[in-house]
């Protein structure tokens, strides 16, 4: 059966059939939702159904809790219709500019950033380009349909290769094979580009920047992509991670801080140890731009990183320092242990 979806305020309307999620069948008919994980987790394609009934497939109970759903609210990455359907969504212009495709790609480099980040960069087809805009994210297809998605860590006008930052986690199934038996010039087969975390360019609101770990992969495509268009935006970017190590590029952070004049950089280190000899900031990152913001009315924020950071950010920036709900953008990474929970 198919239902037809009527979205506001904007008025665009799509089919979807009974079988497929509300955003598929977006995404399919260019109609550009936001969304993050499309599996459940992560929030980012939350909105509202205004009228009509859905079914919801499996999802985190933080990215959808009980109570937001009897008011209405929806996932519509894991939302099936019941019937027409009129959702209140903020549509994306330019989230389908660009063809999503199916790659293979080779590997062309291997390289630890430390003990437990891995920088995978990825050798295109000779004839082939991959179109996205900087901070969007592939998905490796893997054995049995499984996928892993990644977030390009390089801006698009720096398109040779595309360069990965892929954190190991014992026993994943990708990053396993990362850490141990993948090797340069193995082939592997990819999807993209997906996702909506982007810059929103039409605007010259000040920036800040906040990353968790290899959230830092997107953030960094989006300083070069900053530095390559020459804006003028004043950008800051905070960067947290458990112990030192854990900010593997700082030092390309303290050339960018010292190379461009509207450029703030803040590392934020939450469990330093004594040996580490850590003197700088310290506690949970989005904290720090509490600290340091005592309003983000006129602000945008993008936050991308472990889905608690993220949430804590959004929860805490809107709440407490004015920032408008619609000017947070966020990536939240999701494991499968993630999914799990």
């Amino acid at each position: 059966m198919t239902f037809q979806v009527t979205v506001t305020p904007s008025g665009r309307q799509f089919s979807c059939e009974a079988d497929e999620t509300v955003l598929s069948a977006a995404l399919r008919a260019g109609v550009g939702l936001p969304y993050g994980c499309k599996n459940g987790a992560c929030g980012s394609c939350k909105g509202k159904i205004t009228s009509g009934n859905v079914v919801h497939g499996n999802h985190q109970q933080r990215a959808l809790p009980d109570n937001e759903e009897a008011q209405g609210m929806s996932l519509f990455c894991c939302a099936k219709p019941q019937s027409d359907l009129t959702i209140e969504a903020r549509e994306i212009a330019a989230s389908g500019e660009f063809p999503v495709k199916k790659m293979p790609t080779r590997v062309a480099k291997l390289e630890k950033l430390s003990d437990d980040v891995m920088l995978i960069a990825l050798q295109l087809p000779a004839n082939e380009r991959l179109q996205y805009r900087a901070g969007q994210y592939i998905e490796f297809m893997l054995r049995d349909g499984k996928r892993r998605s990644y977030s390009m860590a390089n801006a698009p006008h720096l398109d040779e290769q595309i360069t990965l930052h892929v954190r190991h986690m014992p026993g994943g199934l990708f990053t396993d094979q990362v850490f141990s038996t993948m090797k340069e010039r193995d082939i592997l087969r990819f999807e993209g580009p997906h996702g909506t975390f982007f810059l929103r360019e039409d605007s010259d609101k000040p920036i800040v920047l906040l990353a968790s770990g290899t959230g830092f992969a997107p953030i960094k495509a989006l300083v070069e992509h900053l530095i390559y268009t020459e804006s003028t935006r004043s950008v800051s970017l905070y960067w947290g991670g458990r112990r030192p190590a854990d900010l593997y590029m700082g030092a390309l952070c303290e050339e960018w801080a010292a190379k461009l004049p509207n450029f703030k950089y803040v590392p934020v280190v939450s469990a330093a140890l004594p040996e580490d000899k850590w003197n700088g900031r310290t506690g949970f990152v989005h904290q720090a731009v509490l600290a340091d913001f005592a309003d983000l009315s006129a602000h945008q924020v993008y936050a991308c990183g472990a889905p608690i950071v993220v949430e804590s950010a959004q929860r805490d920036f809107v709440a407490q320092r004015q920032l408008p709900a619609e000017e947070f953008y966020a990536d939240s990474f999701t494991s499968e242990a993630d999914l799990a929970n």
